[in-house]
This record gives structure tokens, C-alpha cells and sequence, in this order.
């Protein structure tokens, strides 16, 4: 709110500026006499071209505010008409007193030159309030394209997102039914961390982003729910340095990538392995800080590719457009083949972005 009162008053300023320039260029063509110098021209040109901004200015906000778009035109140009006048007279008043002349001399002494002046005011303030009400519309032409980019790009991370729960929420669903007849006591333990996991997504469903810590106090709750299912086959850590806890990302952000390392790499090896998941900032050449998330686990799925070459395989699209949506196209995700059998799961995402 307050950066919309700024830009306002922003905006404001620059009219003025523009009718005190405008106001300037009228009094240096007009012709100078006895009675009236340079100095008296810009008196009487600021207080009429004030006067007439003053009221067209207000009567244009009033009327944008209760009849936007083009709608308001008509009655707009109706109020030039009765704004010009009324300015004129107002202007030419306030200057008469000014320099000690009875109120509205000009109109007794040189009416003809007055009325052409009426006809140049009414002229440059119809051109004024219609230069001036074509950037209003076109200004909000523009926020409400932007009103309408940001509604869709949240409706397609709630689609997103909500791909991504019933994938995790079926798996975990077999792995209990199944865990029901071999071990109940671990099938009940599985249930209870479920129903916390559960609690926290629907909290995180409510909200486009959240911090930092609550995404991997997430991970935290999906992994125990994995290691019920894997036992001491599966080891994990997860490191978040304080300063990072706070910065805001979309829910879900990196369960894909963690439960890809799980169903692809760790669970089919008779050994299991150890995931690690880890953030941390990094500052490029070019002196800009950027947010790095990595998933990196021990399994051998893309031991057949060049250690340190980037893979687009096992189905990251998703977490590519939601990084796409929320940062731009300078957010990437690369998973890498690295030496020893394991797999990186990079995210790199600016921080003037998030």
C-alpha cells in the first residue's frame, strides 16, 4: 500500500511538473505590453493553467475511480468543458488580486483577447485530460494483465502441486497396506507420522509459499515416514544454515526431487544408501547471490552417464515449470552423474528473485 501511495504522488509530481513547463512556453509566446511584462504573463499563464489542472485533475480521478475504462470519456469531456472556465475565471482572479487589479479586469478591458485565451485553455485542456486519462487506462490495461498472468501462474502451481500429493499420498498408501500384515507395530508408527506429514501439507496447501525451514521440516516428516518402510537401509541428513530459514519457496518445492533419489535410486539397491539434502548460498563472478538446494544420494541410477554431465531424465519437468513460474528462466535444476555412483540434484535459484 504504501509503494502504491508513493508511485502515486510519483505520478502527481510529474503532472505538475509537465502544466508548470507547459504554463511557461504559453507565457514566453505571449505578446508583452505596458501593462503586462514577461512577469505578469507567467503570473496570470500559472495561476489560469494551474487552476484548470487543478480541477480536471481532481475531476479525472473522480471520475476513474467510479467509471473506468472508457466509459468515463464522455463524462470526462463534459467536465473539460465546465473545469476550463471555471479555471480560467479562478486564475485570472487569483492573479488580479495579486497584483492589485479589480477581479476579472481582463474580461472588461480585452474581451476578445480573453475569450481567444478561454478557447486556447480549453483546447490544451482537453488535450492535457486526454493525454493524461490515456495513461490511466493504459496503466490499468497493464495491472490487470498483470492481475491476470499472476491468477494463472498460481492456478498452474496449485495444479502442479496437487500432481505432485497423490503421487507421494498412493505410494505411501501401498507401503502401509503392506506393512499392516508383516509388522504392525511399524505400520502403526508409519500411520501416526503420516497423519503428521498430512497436517503440515494441508497447512502448506493454504499458502503459495512458505519459508525455507518449514520445506525442510516437510522432507524431515516424508523421510521418517521412509525409513518405517526402508529401515537402516536408508540414512539421511538434512542441513540448512540459519541465515537461509526464512527465505520463502513454493511447498513442495523439493519432495520430487528426494522422492525421485528414494524410488529410483536408494529403494531398488539391495544396500540402500544415505540422501543428503542441503542448502546454501553462493555468490557468482559477478558478485550475485544466488540460493542452491542439492539432493544428493548414493544410488547408481545414472552411473552409465559421464560423471559431472547434466541428465533431464526421470520425469523433473514438473519441478522445472514451478521453478520457471516462481523465479523465471534464470532458476535451473540440473541432476548430475557423479563420480562414486552418485547423484546430484541441483537447484540454483537468485536470491534477488526469491
Amino acid at each position: 500500500m504504501a509503494a502504491l501511495h508513493t508511485t502515486r504522488a510519483s505520478s502527481v509530481r510529474t503532472r505538475a511538473a509537465v502544466v508548470l513547463a507547459f504554463n511557461t512556453l504559453i507565457a514566453v509566446l505571449l505578446p508583452r505590453t505596458a501593462e503586462h511584462g514577461f512577469w505578469q504573463n507567467l503570473l496570470y499563464s500559472q495561476f489560469i493553467g494551474l487552476s484548470i489542472w487543478a480541477l480536471i485533475d481532481g475531476g479525472k480521478t473522480l471520475v476513474f475511480r467510479r467509471h473506468g475504462g472508457w466509459a468515463g470519456a464522455p463524462r470526462m469531456a463534459a467536465w473539460v468543458v465546465v473545469a476550463v472556465p471555471l479555471g480560467y475565471a479562478l486564475g485570472s482572479v487569483a492573479a488580479d488580486l495579486l497584483l492589485g487589479y479589480p477581479a476579472l479586469r481582463s474580461w472588461r478591458t480585452a474581451p476578445e483577447v480573453t475569450l481567444r485565451m478561454l478557447l486556447i485553455s480549453l483546447a490544451a485542456g482537453g488535450a492535457t485530460a486526454y493525454l493524461f486519462a490515456s495513461r490511466e487506462l493504459l496503466a490499468r490495461a497493464r495491472l490487470a494483465e498483470a492481475e491476470a498472468t499472476r491468477q494463472a501462474t498460481e492456478a498452474r502451481l496449485k495444479l502442479l502441486e496437487s500432481q505432485l500429493e497423490p503421487h507421494m499420498l498412493f505410494n505411501t498408501l501401498a507401503n502401509l497396506r503392506a506393512l499392516i500384515g508383516i509388522d504392525p507395530a511399524a505400520a502403526q508408527r508409519m500411520l501416526d507420522l503420516l497423519n503428521n506429514y498430512l497436517r503440515a501439507t494441508l497447512g502448506g496447501s493454504r499458502v503459495a509459499w512458505h519459508p525455507l525451514q518449514d520445506e525442510f521440516a516437510r522432507l524431515h516428516d516424508y523421510l521418517e515416514l521412509m525409513r518405517v518402510r526402508m529401515g537402516a537401509r536408508l540414512q539421511f541428513t538434512l542441513t540448512l544454515p540459519e541465515d537461509l530459514q526464512a527465505i520463502p519457496v513454493p511447498p513442495l518445492l523439493l519432495q520430487p526431487l528426494v522422492e525421485n533419489a528414494i524410488v529410483h535410486g536408494l529403494e531398488p539397491t539391495v544396500q540402500g544408501g544415505s540422501l543428503q539434502v542441503r542448502a546454501q548460498r553462493r555468490t557468482d563472478a559477478a558478485g550475485e547471490d544466488w540460493l542452491v538446494l542439492e539432493v544428493r544420494d548414493s544410488g547408481a541410477r545414472l552411473h552409465a552417464c559421464t560423471p559431472g554431465r547434466t541428465s533431464s531424465r526421470f520425469g523433473l519437468t514438473q519441478v522445472r515449470e514451478r521453478l520457471t513460474s516462481c523465479y523465471g528462466p534464470q532458476a535451473t535444476l540440473e541432476l548430475i552423474a557423479e563420480p562414486d555412483h552418485f547423484t546430484l540434484a541441483s537447484l540454483q535459484i537468485p536470491l534477488k528473485n526469491a
